[in-house]
């Protein structure tokens, strides 16, 4: 199905011909890098110290996270966002590189540090977070190329409500403009957050194709207590669908004309760090969209994606390939990975 229709609005442009690809998306807002160690059962009272199994630093964020899982995918994925001039913005910047992101969007903020986060993950895979904001907020209108932007297939908002005036300054005429172009714009959020900051984003909404919260954010920004009510709170602004993810409970899926919110169960694995899962969810969630998939297909290739990224420390692990991600599919759902596939190969 990819993009929604509304009204006259154009469709999706075709991707590059010959092996699925899903050609161009610009993934634009938080750029964090996350370093994690693992098992942590607690920190250390005084100057004592325990030995970790494992310690990495990742591209991180609603936007980057999802942005190296595109890239994993077989999109050709631009970054846009702010950085501070210090040593860990070329972290970020290396470590997206690697995966094949371009980079050459995001923009340096002198005097700040880049945003972080300090993760100690629990030996379930639980992981409170230490996290400095750093120059994410300071993302201006003038640093976006909008003509590469209306140039893609797919618009990638993460985490607006964490990136300060622009917010309420400019960012939803540059997803109008994207639409306009034919690109499916996809929403995602960083906080829990509030109603006031569901108010301040509701113009950004309203030009949204989909909305892709987890649970916790969409009650908390909606003030409501049940998550249909919640979904149809969103769909009243303009916003196409809505996919919520739920952890261990999988999904709820909702868009125009799919009738009432569709459940899709997660698929087990075994748990290393949940860090980055939702992230994945919405890469394959745009992933499904972009190949042409009806939203229920694309939500299941979301599932895998978010299941195969908790097997592995950080938002960058378990996900190697569009083809490795439908074969893991292909063990619960074989018809749909099946279908998904047909529509790669075209």
């Amino acid at each position: 199905m990819g993009a929604l229709p509304r009204g006259d609005d154009p469709p999706i442009p075709p991707g590059p011909p010959g092996g699925g690809a899903l050609g161009p998306v610009v993934a634009l807002g938080a750029h964090i890098l996350d370093v994690l160690g693992r098992p942590v059962a607690e920190i250390p009272p005084g100057q004592g110290s325990v030995r970790l199994a494992e310690i990495r630093a990742t591209a991180a964020g609603t936007a980057a996270g999802t942005a190296v899982d595109l890239a994993k995918l077989g999109a050709q994925v631009l970054a846009i966002g702010a950085l501070g001039d210090d040593l860990i913005a070329d972290m970020v910047i290396s470590a997206m590189a690697r995966h094949g992101v371009d980079t050459s969007g995001l923009v340096r903020k002198p005097g700040v540090q880049t945003s972080a986060t300090i993760l100690p993950i629990r030996a379930n895979g639980e992981r409170p977070a230490l996290h400095v904001p750093g120059a994410t907020p300071l993302l201006e209108l003038t640093d976006i190329d909008t003509d590469r932007v209306r140039a893609s297939r797919a618009l990638l908002i993460g985490a607006p409500d964490a990136l300060g005036p622009l917010a309420a300054g400019g960012l939803a005429e540059v997803a109008a403009a994207a639409r306009q172009a034919g690109a499916l714009v996809v929403i995602d959020v960083l906080h829990p957050g509030r109603p006031q900051d569901l108010e301040r984003l509701g113009g950004l909404l309203a030009v949204a194709d989909w909305f892709a919260p987890n649970a916790e954010q969409l009650l908390a920004l909606t003030g409501r207590d049940d998550l249909p009510t919640a979904i149809a709170d969103v769909q009243a602004l303009g916003t196409g669908g809505v996919a919520v993810t739920l952890g261990a409970g999988g999904c709820l899926v909702a868009w125009p004309g799919g009738g009432s919110p569709l459940a899709l169960p997660a698929l087990p694995v075994a748990v290393v760090d949940t860090t980055g899962c939702g992230d994945g969810f919405t890469a394959g969630l745009l992933a499904g969209l972009l190949l042409g998939a009806d939203p229920d297909e694309a939500a299941w290739l979301g599932m895998a994606c978010g299941s195969l990224v908790a097997t592995g420390l950080g938002s960058d692990a378990g996900i190697e390939s569009l083809g490795q991600v439908l074969e893991f599919l292909g063990r619960a759902q074989p018809e749909v990975a099946g279908r998904l596939t047909a529509l790669a190969s075209r």
